[in-house]
C-alpha cells in the first residue's frame, strides 16, 4: 500500500448547493435522494415544496421550520430549476482518507472522538452568511477536539476543501464570522465567487427548460431561496438594446423572476466579501480551481419573457467549466493564482489533476508518487445536461487547435461502467457521438483521449421520463 501523505490540520469538506441531504422537524428525508434514486427525489421534493419554500424578508435567518442538513450527498444530483447536475462526494472522501493520514468519524462513534477529516452538510436554501456561521461552530468545535487530543497538534488550523458554493459560505466563514484566525488554507472548486449566469437564468426563466417530463413546477421555491440569489452574477452581465455597455441584474427593474430584495442583499454580501481583509491579515491563502475552456454560459440577452444565454462577454468567449465563468471563479483577490484544468463544474471534486493537485495543498511533504501518467490532452466537451428519455445523447468535444496532432487524436466516450467507444473524427480537432437508450435517472459520461483507460473529464446528465 503506498505511503499516506501526512496531514495535521483539520480538512473540512464543503459541498456546493443540493449538496447536502435535508430532513424535516419529525426526521424524515425531504432531500437525499441521488443516482438511481434521483428522480424519486425531485418527485419527493415537488409533493413538499410548500413547506420548504422560504418566507419572504427571511435574510439571514432559519425559517424555523424545523427542516436541517443530515449529511453530503453521496452520488450524482440534480434539482432542474435550481442546479443541474452535480456528482457526490462520498468518493472525494474515500479518496482523501485512503491517500492522505485523515479519518473520519466511523458511524456509531461518540461525537467526542478526535477527527481530522470532516463533511460539513448545511441547509443550502439559506442564506450563505446564515451557513458560515454554522460553519464557524462546526469548526471550533472539531478543531477544539482534534487540538486538545494530542500535544504535537495544539497549533493545527482548518483547511478547507470546497465545492460550488461552498466557497462562498467559506468565504463567509473566513472574512465575517472569525475563521480567518484559525483557517491555513481554502480550496475552491468552481466557486463562483463572482456569481454565475446560470443561477440568474433559472430565476427569470423559471422551469420550463426541461421540466416537463417532471410534471412539477418548483419556480415558486427556487426563487424563494436567498442562496440562489447570492449565486447571480455580481459583474454587468446583460445585454442592452443598441449595443450599450452591459448592466448588472440589480440595474434592471423589473426582471421577471427575480425578488429585488433578495438580489439587493446579494449584492451586499458580496461587495462586504471583497472589502474583507481578514484573510489576508492573518495569512489565509485562496487556491481557486476552475474547470477550463468548457463552453459557459456568461452574459444573457433579452428573449420575450426570458432571458437567452450568449457564451461572451464583450465578444470575446473566456469559458469556464460549463457553468461557472472563468472570470468568477478565479476572483478571490489580486494577484492571487487560479489553478484550472479540463473538466465540467459538477465534477471537479472527483477530477483527477485536482486531486494530483492536492497533494500539495493539504500535506507539507513532498507528493507520493503514483505514476507517470499519459499527459493530459486537453478537450472542450459540450453536450446536454438534462435530456429526455428516448432521446440520443449528443457529444461534442474539441481539442484546441494548438494541441500537437489536434485533429487526428483518438477520442473516447461511454457511460461509466459501461465500454468506451472511439468517437467520430469530423476534422479541424472536432469529434462527435451518440449515445442512445439511456435510462431514466443520473449518469456519468466519461471522456478520455489517446487510450481508453485515460479518462480526461466527467460530463453528467440527469435522463427525465417522458410523459
Amino acid at each position: 500500500m503506498a505511503r499516506r501523505g501526512g496531514v495535521d490540520d483539520l480538512v473540512v469538506v464543503v459541498p456546493g448547493i443540493l449538496g447536502s441531504t435535508l430532513a424535516d422537524a419529525d426526521g424524515h428525508e425531504v432531500w437525499a435522494a441521488s443516482g438511481k434514486a434521483l428522480l424519486r427525489g425531485i418527485r419527493t421534493l415537488g409533493n413538499s415544496v410548500k413547506g420548504l419554500t422560504l418566507p419572504a424578508g427571511l435574510g439571514d435567518e432559519h425559517p424555523g421550520d424545523g427542516v436541517r442538513p443530515t449529511g453530503l450527498m453521496s452520488d450524482v444530483h440534480a434539482l432542474p430549476g435550481v442546479w443541474n447536475p452535480v456528482d457526490g462526494y462520498s468518493g472525494l472522501l474515500d479518496w482523501l482518507e485512503r491517500n492522505f493520514t485523515l479519518r473520519r468519524r466511523l458511524p456509531g462513534e461518540a461525537a467526542d472522538v478526535p477527527a481530522n477529516l470532516v463533511g460539513f452538510a448545511y441547509d443550502w436554501r439559506l442564506s450563505c452568511r446564515y451557513n458560515a456561521e454554522r460553519l464557524a461552530e462546526r469548526v471550533d468545535e472539531e478543531l477544539g477536539r482534534w487540538r486538545a487530543s494530542r500535544a504535537d497538534r495544539r497549533d493545527a488550523k482548518a483547511v478547507l476543501l470546497c465545492h460550488s458554493m461552498g466557497g462562498l459560505v467559506t468565504r463567509s466563514y473566513v472574512e465575517q464570522c472569525g475563521g480567518a484566525e484559525v483557517t491555513r488554507r481554502v480550496v475552491t472548486l468552481g466557486t463562483p465567487y463572482r456569481g454565475s449566469l446560470d443561477a440568474l437564468m433559472y430565476l427569470v426563466n423559471g422551469m420550463r427548460y426541461g421540466i416537463g417530463p417532471v410534471g412539477l413546477d418548483l419556480t415558486p421555491f427556487a426563487r424563494s431561496l436567498p442562496s440562489l440569489h447570492q449565486l447571480t452574477p455580481d459583474y454587468a452581465c446583460l445585454a442592452t438594446a443598441g449595443g450599450a455597455p452591459l448592466r448588472y441584474a440589480r440595474e434592471v427593474t423589473g426582471l421577471p423572476g427575480v425578488d429585488e430584495a433578495l438580489l439587493s442583499a446579494a449584492a451586499r454580501f458580496h461587495a462586504e466579501l471583497r472589502e474583507s481583509d481578514a484573510g489576508a491579515r492573518y495569512g489565509v491563502e485562496y487556491v481557486p480551481v476552475g474547470g477550463a475552456r468548457q463552453p459557459t454560459p456568461t452574459t444573457a440577452e433579452t428573449d420575450g419573457d426570458g432571458l437567452r444565454a450568449l457564451l461572451t462577454i464583450d465578444g470575446a468567449d473566456e469559458g469556464g467549466d460549463g457553468r461557472v465563468p472563468d472570470l468568477s471563479s478565479r476572483a478571490v483577490g489580486a494577484g492571487r493564482h487560479a489553478y484550472t484544468t479540463w473538466e465540467k463544474h459538477g465534477s471537479l471534486q472527483n477530477n483527477n489533476a485536482v486531486r494530483q493537485g492536492l497533494d500539495a495543498w493539504l500535506s507539507p511533504e513532498p507528493p507520493v508518487h503514483r505514476g507517470p501518467g499519459d499527459g493530459e490532452v486537453p478537450l472542450c466537451v459540450d453536450a446536454p445536461e438534462l435530456l429526455v428519455e428516448g432521446d440520443a445523447y449528443e457529444i461534442r468535444a474539441t481539442v484546441p487547435p494548438g494541441t500537437a496532432g489536434h485533429d487526428r487524436i483518438a477520442v473516447f466516450a461511454g457511460m461509466e461502467g459501461g465500454p468506451m467507444r472511439t468517437m467520430t473524427n469530423r476534422g479541424g480537432g472536432l469529434y462527435t457521438c451518440r449515445i442512445k437508450g439511456l435510462p431514466p435517472g443520473g449518469h456519468r459520461v466519461r471522456i478520455g483521449a489517446r487510450v481508453p483507460s485515460h479518462v480526461v473529464m466527467t460530463a453528467l446528465v440527469l435522463v427525465l421520463e417522458r410523459g
